[in-house]
């Protein structure tokens, strides 16, 4: 099952990152990343804290305590998987950028992205579909990148999608 997983990653993989755009979409997939590298939360933090009510800050200490857990699954699920990532799995590739640990299941950026907009699309519900995309683009971005593969970005949403539910 491990095996086929890989191999429709890697084929899935190529196919993405063959197209003659590629030069576009990777300057374009360096500012979406950028978004999710934790610097966003920490910019809104304070702002939703000052300008919201008692009711927000309970909904913002959930959302703490849904970090706290997303980081925490995140850091043993990595290190349980330890797969390695497409420069390192895909003799010959090389990623835009370089990764800040050694493994890639799941996706980080991707996981606190949805973990975020389900906690944002609970209290704001007009923007529920642009901040899927925005989280759906950040895990589009780090294929794009090439430090991940398809499924890794899959399981990145799953996690932060199921750990915000739970909370919630």
């Amino acid at each position: 099952m491990i095996k086929q997983i890989q191999a429709f990653d890697t084929k899935t993989f190529r196919s993405l990152l063959d197209t003659p755009f590629q030069t576009r979409l990777t300057k374009l997939a360096l500012i979406v990343s950028s978004t999710a590298d934790g610097w966003l939360y920490f910019v809104l933090l304070p702002i939703i804290i000052v300008t919201k009510d008692t009711e927000t800050r309970y909904w913002l200490h959930l959302a703490l305590m849904a970090f706290i857990t997303e980081r925490a699954l995140y850091y043993v699920l990595k290190n349980t998987f330890r797969r390695r990532r497409p420069p390192a799995a895909l003799e010959g590739f090389k990623a835009t950028i370089v990764a800040s640990d050694e493994f890639s299941l799941p996706s980080g950026h991707t996981s606190g992205a949805f973990l975020f907009v389900t906690f944002l699309s609970f209290g704001i519900s007009l923007l529920f579909l642009p901040l899927y995309l925005w989280a759906a683009s950040v895990g589009a971005s780090r294929v794009i990148l090439g430090v991940h593969f398809p499924t890794d970005i899959f399981m990145g949403a799953l996690i932060g999608t199921c750990i915000a539910l739970w909370f919630i």
